[in-house]
């Protein structure tokens, strides 16, 4: 195994998702369906009535025995939507039907009403040509009774819960909310209701790091600062392994005041890596501590942010029991050309228009800068080994907008 020192972005997600997987949370509730969004499935959902559950027009027209097209048919009845209709049809006859009503055995195909000519009341002259089976839609076509509706560690979204309705399912097992504590380290920080001097700094990172968690639907308590003191430091760490997750940031550079790192050995934490051939953010460290997964971010706020969506985020979905925990991502055409050393995997944040990925300030800012995110909507994770990317080229970007 590859020494959890300084390992490839790769390298260090692939362990750190199945670490996370190990040690899914276990424990599940059930939530109403309407408030399920965002939570993942503890078990797979079956289909309880066939979807469609009769067979059904899919839109406004005629239904007739396709044999029959091209002849001017007499209207033997009109079926709407919610009606119980009987196979009545007779030689040379169709009915009117509107989207969604049912569609009596007799009739194995519509042909909607604009195709047709001469429409009265009572008879229409529909085309020749009709395949059967046409705008019919059969019962259980899209899903059958008995079938997998949802795996088990599928996140819910709209179209997910939209099914369920379909179903019935007023209430679904999922598995239970992340215990996560954020905090940090640093004795030059103030929090932003305090006051701070020239030689001290508020504390972004904290605030950042709650709002990007929320901003991927999980909640987190806020546990304040811990000071640059050993001792200190290994009790907070202690009282924390009652959480699914811990995130912190600062701390875990070479620095003389930078306890952190040796405070989490001495509770008990196994690395899963300390460092990352990442820039921004190769100081990030992360492990299991007494099932407790650990996350020490770097103390540089850009760093923070970037670390906690490209890798705590995935592990988090892992750690929740998603099957599918890694970013989606979006392909985009380079808007300009940018060179890179090539002995790391750098990330780099940037505006998406209409497919063309435009680097923010030309990729020209620090791992201490702020405004860079507020001015980017998706970050491209460039590979370790590029050393250069041409305009025009194509490339994967994570989107960072939720909204």
């Amino acid at each position: 195994m590859e020494r959890a020192e300084n390992l490839s972005l790769e390298a260090a997600l692939d362990r750190l998702l199945r670490a996370a997987a190990d040690t899914a949370v276990g424990s599940r509730e059930l939530v109403a369906t309407d408030r399920a969004l965002g939570r993942v499935t503890a078990e797979e959902i079956r289909v309880v009535r066939n979807l469609p559950p009769f067979d059904n027009s899919a839109m406004d027209g005629f239904a007739l025995r396709h044999g029959e097209a091209g002849r001017r048919l007499r209207i033997a009845a009109t079926i709407y939507a919610g009606d119980h209709p009987r196979a009545i049809l007779e030689p040379g006859e169709c009915y009117r039907i509107m989207t969604g009503a049912k569609v009596p055995e007799d009739a194995d195909a519509v042909v909607p009403i604009e195709a047709c000519s001469d429409v009265t009341e009572t008879a229409v002259t529909v085309p020749g040509g009709i395949a059967p089976e046409s705008n019919l839609r059969r019962r259980g076509e899209e899903v059958a009774a008995g079938e997998v509706l949802i795996a088990a560690g599928t996140v819910l979204e709209a179209g997910h819960i939209a099914l369920l309705g379909s179903q019935g399912i007023m209430s679904v097992a999922v598995r239970s909310r992340l215990r996560i504590a954020v905090l940090s380290t640093g004795n030059e920080l103030r929090e932003p209701w305090e006051q701070a001097d020239e030689e001290e700094v508020h504390n972004a990172n904290a605030f950042g790091i709650l709002s990007l968690l929320r901003q991927y639907g999980y909640e987190a308590e806020y546990h304040g600062r811990i000071p640059d003191d050993r001792e200190a430091t290994e009790r907070v760490i202690a009282g924390l392994k009652r959480y699914d997750a811990i995130i912190t940031s600062g701390g875990i550079s070479m620095g003389a005041a930078d306890h952190l790192y040796a405070s989490l050995l001495a509770n008990g934490m196994e690395a899963l890596f300390h460092g990352v051939r990442l820039k921004p953010g190769h100081p990030v460290t992360m492990g299991v501590m007494d099932g407790t997964l650990v996350m020490a971010l770097p103390g540089n706020p850009l760093a923070t942010m970037l670390t906690l969506l490209v890798l705590g985020i995935p592990a988090l979905r892992a750690r929740q029991g998603s099957a599918r925990p890694r970013h989606f991502e979006a392909l985009a055409r380079m808007g300009t050309s940018l060179k890179f050393r090539g002995k790391r995997s750098e990330l780099v944040l940037g505006r998406l228009e209409e497919g063309v990925f435009h680097p923010t300030m030309h990729y020209r800012y620090g791992s201490g800068m702020i405004t860079p995110l507020t001015q980017s909507d998706a970050v491209a994770v460039v590979p370790e080994g590029t050393t250069v990317l041409e305009e025009g080229a194509l490339l994967g970007v994570i989107p960072l907008s939720r909204g």
